[in-house]
């Protein structure tokens, strides 16, 4: 069943998240005044590609990966959402179908605004035309970068500064080293692999490698960095 009502820690991420904590007070007042919760467990489907846009959606808790399907079969992870972002607002505005499915990672909660809403608060707040066109603009400025990473950087540069990136958003110190940082969202070495572009095998010896460096430790339940300074001087290598 879902509670209706967001936790606190839920509702800080919610209200910290960079872009929504940028609008006025009154506009997040009227978006969260619209705004119902769900919950997930892991690996429930959220919006399947084909659906119509039916909710403006954010990640409260936990994280939403988003994949599409290969011509193989093959599903492929294409990034992951986390707390504090929201999504799915092209979609609100072109009445398209979705692109891509969207999955729970790990157990999860979102928030939705329904489409009829969404309008009534753009009809009410035209200061929300402008933020979702800086929020697309930052999304384009980020895709961007990946795609000269990817076609300019080697793999070792590209997985630091994908590690830096986890770190960011869900490091968590550990509590033995308050100076290690514990990357808190679970990814398999496939599901990294797909982030980057990348075979699994190779990201597994880039790893290894970093582990060896003392960059970083594998441990069965996910990865430790142990040294940020490190990871952010591979991430500006060029060659």
């Amino acid at each position: 069943m879902d509670d209706p009502i967001l936790t606190i820690e839920e509702r800080e991420a919610i209200n910290s998240g960079r872009w929504f904590s940028s609008l006025s007070p009154s506009l997040r007042h009227d978006i969260l005044r619209c705004a119902f919760v769900k919950r997930y467990k892991d690996g429930d489907l959220i919006a399947a590609r084909g659906d119509p846009p039916e909710h403006w959606i954010a990640c409260a808790k936990g994280a939403v990966r988003v994949s599409s399907t290969a011509v193989s079969g093959k599903q492929v992870t294409l990034t992951y959402v986390e707390p504090g972002i929201w999504f799915g607002d092209v979609a609100m505005f072109d009445g398209d179908r979705r692109t891509h499915d969207a999955y729970a990672h790990g157990d999860s909660t979102i928030l939705c605004v329904a489409r009829a809403d969404f309008q009534k608060i753009l009809n009410s707040h035209v200061e929300l035309y402008e933020a979702l066109m800086r929020l697309q603009a930052r999304r384009i400025r980020t895709l961007f970068g990946l795609v000269e990473d990817l076609n300019t950087l080697p793999l070792r540069a590209r997985l630091a500064k994908q590690l830096i990136h986890l770190v960011r958003s869900y490091g968590v110190p550990n509590l033995d080293d308050g100076s290690q940082m514990r990357i808190g969202l679970q990814l398999a070495q496939e599901e990294l692999a797909q982030l980057l572009g990348a075979s699994r095998q190779r990201v597994n010896q880039e790893l290894k490698t970093m582990e060896r460096e003392g960059t970083i430790r594998i441990e069965p339940g996910g990865l430790v960095v142990l040294d940020r300074a490190a990871l952010m001087r591979v991430s500006e290598a060029d060659i």
